[in-house]
Formats: C-alpha cells, sequence, structure tokens
C-alpha cells in the first residue's frame, strides 16, 4: 500500500486508504456529526491505536522488570519499619529499665563493654552467615 503522498496541507499529510464497504459507512455516518471529518475521526483513532501499540511494548519490555522492583522497593520498605520499630522499643526498654552505670564504677563499665562487642560480634556473624536473627535470610 502506497498510503503517502506528497500532497500536504497546514502540515497534514494527505493519505489514500482501503478499507472495507461496512466500515467506510460506519465512518461516513460517524462524519455526518456537526464539526466531525472523516480525516479527524481517522487521525483520532489511529493516534489513540498508536498510543495504546506504544504503551503495551513498553509494558511487554520493561513490565515485569518493574514489577520486580516495586516488590523489593516494598519489601525493603516493610523491612526498614520493622528495624525502625525494634529500634525504638529497644531504646524504650533500655532507657526505662536499665538505670545508668555509676561513676567509678569500672566494673560496670567494663561488664558494658564486653556486652557491646559480645552484641557486635552477633550482628557480624549474623551478616557473614547471612541469617537474621528472626530466621529469614538476609539479602532476600
Amino acid at each position: 500500500m502506497n498510503a503517502r503522498s506528497s500532497i500536504s496541507r497546514g502540515g497534514q499529510v494527505r493519505h489514500q486508504l482501503y478499507m472495507s464497504a461496512e466500515l467506510s459507512e460506519r465512518l461516513a455516518a460517524l462524519a455526518k456529526k456537526p464539526g466531525v471529518t472523516m480525516s479527524s475521526i481517522l487521525a483520532e483513532a489511529l493516534g489513540a491505536w498508536l498510543d495504546r501499540k506504544g504503551v503495551s511494548e513498553l509494558q511487554e519490555r520493561f513490565g515485569v522488570r518493574l514489577d520486580n522492583l516495586s516488590r523489593a522497593v516494598a519489601r525493603i520498605e516493610r523491612n526498614s519499619q520493622i528495624e525502625i520499630e525494634i529500634l525504638a522499643l529497644l531504646a524504650r526498654y533500655l532507657l526505662t529499665s536499665i538505670p545508668p552505670v555509676a561513676e567509678g564504677d569500672d566494673v560496670g563499665r567494663a561488664q558494658g563493654r564486653e556486652r557491646f562487642e559480645w552484641f557486635t560480634m552477633k550482628v557480624a556473624e549474623a551478616f557473614r552467615d547471612g541469617r537474621g536473627s528472626f530466621g529469614v535470610e538476609m539479602g532476600q
């Protein structure tokens, strides 16, 4: 089909095309409305079809990847909320139930340092082994 000719008017290009008699009759009936032409109906319909086709190609090309990224972001957001809540509960517990170490209490300070070293060692082990405290594998 040679649908394009060199005739243009006002930035528009003239096309010649074939369609079924039934479709042509339906188009003519729609074009009888005031302010509507066959060209405007065809141009609008073709534009809508091309827009949908472009969207479906983008969806087909990147849809799965975007869905995977959306699920990963949702999982990260959920885990961050859990971590913030755990940290807040721990801070509240520590600040309300454990009295501060008195000045000059070197034994108490030493115990605190040992507990902190134990704590950081357990966190490092968990990261190294790829396991979390709640049985969830890290990095998922």
